[in-house]
């Protein structure tokens, strides 16, 4: 029997990845509906498209920015099972909130008015919740597993994201935005339900008070995490990598329909096969490595994403141009000559980013303290989130400028040279420091 297998059979994992699981579907299914809508049926132009887009991403952003720090104590010093019924228990009225908005947007009521700002006001609060579940899915791992199994538990708990992402954005793309409303608020309630199994997880370290000033906590918990090489390195690369992320996730829906002429099923086609993509890396790494957790091929696998990337803008390039009357369906679009060399190159690009990025969050659950472990992943999406910010920025900066969208996809490629130099420094550091457990908080 595999570690996988083993784990999936345990109640010490499984509740944990079925909640996870169903909360990283409902963001999709939540965010694709309400995205693809509004792109494919309220709005016709590239711009106002591909600006709404990155607004939509920056709002979902930027609660991790705020938050992550809050997130990070309170999941170090309180149970972390009964938060995750909390936060289960939140979502179901957040996605009551999304499903008015989008049944108003479906009605053409009061579009920009209220619909609209339904939609995001959910979108916005969804990203609060996901914000301190972030720190407890990982945290949690080593305080449940044996240290042998963090690698398989951290690489099912991503592939489980990216398959959830899979499934929510086939669902967004192919049914009704009305019954998406209905499923969003089911999808929730199914989460809260599952959440009761999760075995307790009380904090391993006494309780300290909680310091409410997000701008100084969240300064102090970077400021004390960062100042370990490892960590630093570790945590630099995976935010660069969400940057590059970002950077693609923004322009799938805007390219699919304005570069290539096809329609929104051919955008969660494209999200279909990055989460299937990602999935397999996430569990062929663990393979590949042994269990052992280790940042070894990790600059590499950044690499041949970039390489990938590059492919990927290539065939866009040489895709033959067609008007915005007639778009491509998914069934049409993948018999089309260059369908078959779009979509392998990103899946490679997908796969190569799985591999990359899993062994780097076991990284960070392993290298730190078990008391730290939350604090540790918060300061790390405070700051994966900055760098997604500024990569959403930048796209709206040069949507603004007119810069195409092909164009920006090499950007990508670009930032990928950046995560691959901060991998090789940190597996050089990671020889030097080997069995080494970092302590922060002292």
């Amino acid at each position: 029997m595999t570690t996988n297998t083993h784990l999936i059979r345990q109640r010490r994992f499984l509740p944990l990845f079925v909640t996870q699981l169903l909360g990283a579907f409902n963001d999709n299914l939540y965010k694709n509906a309400m995205l693809l809508f509004v792109v494919y049926s309220l709005y016709n132009s590239e711009s106002e498209e591909a600006r709404f887009s990155a607004i939509a991403s920056g709002l979902f952003i930027l609660p991790f920015f705020l938050l992550s720090a809050l997130a990070g104590q309170l999941a170090d010093m309180r149970d972390k099972a009964r938060l995750i019924r909390i936060i289960k228990c939140c979502e179901v009225g957040i996605m009551l909130v999304g499903g008015a908005g989008l049944i108003l947007a479906w009605n053409r009521i009061s579009i920009e008015t209220v619909s609209i700002p339904l939609m995001l006001a959910a979108l916005l609060a969804m990203g609060v919740h996901s914000s301190f579940f972030g720190p407890i899915k990982y945290a949690i791992l080593p305080q449940h597993l044996h240290p042998d199994e963090v690698l398989a538990g951290t690489g099912l708990v991503e592939a489980g994201t990216y398959i959830a992402i899979l499934a929510g954005t086939i669902l967004a793309g192919f049914i009704p935005v009305q019954w998406a409303a209905v499923a969003v608020v089911v999808t929730a309630l199914v989460g809260l339900v599952a959440a009761q199994s999760v075995p307790p997880a009380p904090p391993m370290m006494e309780a300290q008070p909680i310091d409410l000033h997000i701008v100084r906590s969240s300064i102090k918990l970077v400021r004390m995490t960062m100042r370990h090489p490892r960590v630093f390195l570790a945590i630099s690369a995976i935010s660069v990598f969400w940057a590059v992320g970002a950077v693609l996730f923004i322009q799938f829906p805007p390219l699919a329909k304005n570069v290539l002429g096809a329609s929104k099923s051919v955008a969660s086609l494209f999200l279909v096969m990055f989460s299937i993509g990602v999935a397999i890396g996430s569990v062929s790494i663990n393979r590949l490595l042994g269990g052992k957790v280790s940042a070894r091929y990790a600059p590499m696998s950044v690499m041949v994403m970039a390489g990938f990337i590059v492919a990927f803008d290539f065939v866009c390039r040489q895709w033959p141009p067609r008007g915005r009357d007639h778009l491509l369906d998914a069934w049409t679009f993948v018999h089309q000559p260059l369908a078959i060399p779009l979509l392998g190159s990103l899946l490679g690009i997908a796969v190569a980013g799985g591999m990359f990025v899993v062994p780097l969050y076991a990284f960070l659950t392993t290298v730190v303290d078990k008391a730290e472990t939350s604090r540790t992943i918060a300061a790390n999406n405070i700051v994966n989130s900055g760098a997604m910010v500024i990569g959403s920025l930048v796209a709206v900066s040069l949507s603004a400028r007119g810069v195409a969208i092909v164009h920006q996809l090499l950007l990508g490629a670009a930032m990928c040279s950046i995560s691959a130099l901060l991998a090789w420094r940190l597996y050089k550091v990671e020889q030097a420091h080997i069995g080494e457990i970092e302590h922060s908080f002292d």
